[in-house]
């Protein structure tokens, strides 16, 4: 037997807090900062084999798995990053898979290309997925802002 009532939960007094609170969040100019820039590097990890120069693998003649690798987690990851605030029930799930991208983006010329990666390579991914990897951390900081506050709070 349910307790919950025939509007279902998205009227529960909490739910309603809660949203307004991510609303409020990301209105903030902190919480754009954080999107723009998420943005830019996911889209600079994308287009990063042929703005650096590593994109055509000179062994095959095609793309490196190097590049189709920046250039699907540079996309994805620039998506995710874009309106993170606007999915309440994502957004934390969103940040993490961010900062997992971020991740694999640091340790993807050593996984992707074998050992044989070039320090231009090395550094242009290294660098960018450290700055993802923070961004993501901050978006999912930035949604965590308040909340310890509440959690104690009885309604009164």
């Amino acid at each position: 037997m349910s307790t919950q009532s025939p509007t279902g939960m998205e009227h529960h007094p909490d739910i309603i807090e809660l949203r307004q609170h991510y609303e409020r969040v990301t209105a903030t100019p902190l919480a754009q900062g954080v999107e723009a820039l998420s943005i830019c590097a996911g889209l600079f990890l994308a287009i990063s084999p042929w703005v650096v120069g590593f994109g055509l693998n000179p062994v095959v003649g095609a793309f490196s798995g190097l590049s189709v690798s920046n250039l699907l987690c540079g996309l994805v990851f620039a998506y995710l990053m874009a309106g993170y605030g606007s999915a309440l029930e994502r957004t934390h799930a969103r940040a993490w898979a961010a900062m997992a991208i971020g991740i694999w983006a640091i340790v993807a010329p050593w996984a992707t290309v074998g050992g044989e990666a070039v320090n231009r390579t090395i550094w242009t991914n290294v660098i960018t997925g450290g700055v993802m990897t923070c961004l993501a951390l901050a978006a999912f900081g930035l949604t965590l802002t308040g909340a310890t506050s509440r959690m104690g709070r009885g309604r009164g």
